[in-house]
């Protein structure tokens, strides 16, 4: 194997990882895995990690930091916080209607690493009370009554559609969640 500069073979960890973690789960695949996909040694993998908790922490860190750039993308078209909103569920329907959509790698790895004091546990925490936050934010522009329920509401939503659309391997249940989103929001 030839060798691979250290930042490189970290991408190439990454990268393979959060392929590999996604689609068959974290506890499924070992690190021997990993650097075969990476096309990396073993050693290579714990030199830029140290280890699979902390890859696996990077890798949540790095799909949190992709899908914050999405939403931020997403909803940077639309005017309205109302129409952020509701472009969040739509971009829920997108992501589900992937081949590869195997429901939201957060909850996958909460459901996988059940010990609360897992480091990677915080980055899923991170992650959901971001997109709270976000959606809390928008809800108070709006200037309903009790913003923080709504956006609370509105994640229950989104969570279960995307529990749902798992299971039906379809976008019915994120279409069916975005028309009670809509809905709920006070009109434009």
């Amino acid at each position: 194997m030839a060798r691979t500069r250290r930042g490189d073979a970290g991408a190439k960890v990454l990268d393979a990882a959060s392929r590999l973690f996604y689609r068959d789960g974290i506890n499924a695949v070992g690190v021997d895995t990993v650097a075969a996909e990476a096309g990396v040694t073993k050693t290579a993998l714990y030199t830029n990690f140290g280890s699979k908790d902390r890859l696996v922490v990077a890798y949540l860190r790095d799909r949190d930091r992709r899908w914050q750039s999405d939403i931020d993308r997403i909803t940077a078209d639309h005017a309205s916080p109302r129409d952020r909103i509701l472009a969040v569920f739509d971009a829920y329907e997108t992501w589900q209607s992937r081949e590869d959509f195997r429901g939201c790698a957060f909850l996958n790895a909460a459901s996988e690493l059940p010990r609360l004091d897992h480091p990677a546990r915080e980055v899923v925490r991170h992650h959901k009370t971001a997109l709270r936050s976000y959606l809390q934010a928008q809800v108070e522009r709006l200037g309903t009554a009790d913003p923080a329920a709504l956006a609370g509401t509105l994640m229950i939503l989104l969570e279960g559609a995307v529990a749902t659309a798992v299971v039906e391997r379809g976008p019915g249940s994120i279409r069916a969640a975005r028309e009670v989103a809509d809905g709920l929001l006070p009109p434009a």
